[in-house]
């Protein structure tokens, strides 16, 4: 089975902040070793909003993400998407540890 997840950027790390995101990861990661496909998109500009909307059009199951505002957390909740957030650190380290189930909401990653 596959699962979306996306995950706000900031360089090489996590984006401290969800509505201020203008770079974010989309990966698709398999079952098996090798799947996982990952594409980065640069959005026009900073939106919480046009962010959450993404989220619902590209499918994403679950968002890997710094500080997000109660609202949209919320919201994402609502609409059944798995949202982590206060996780601070790489993202490469944080999608890893996503997938051997060890990433929890307030991780601090090397």
């Amino acid at each position: 089975m596959e699962q979306k997840i996306l995950i706000p950027l900031y360089g090489n790390d996590v984006a401290p902040r969800f509505d201020l995101a203008t770079e974010i990861l989309i990966t698709q990661a398999g079952t098996q070793k090798g799947e996982d496909t990952e594409k980065i998109i640069v959005l026009p500009q900073a939106s919480a909003e046009k962010l959450c909307h993404l989220v619902l059009t590209e499918g994403i199951g679950t968002v890997i993400c710094s500080g997000i505002e109660e609202e949209f957390y919320h919201y994402l909740i609502w609409k059944k998407v798995v949202v982590l957030d206060s996780v601070i650190g790489p993202w490469k380290s944080a999608l890893r540890s996503y997938q051997k189930g060890e990433l929890t909401s307030g991780k601090i990653l090397d």
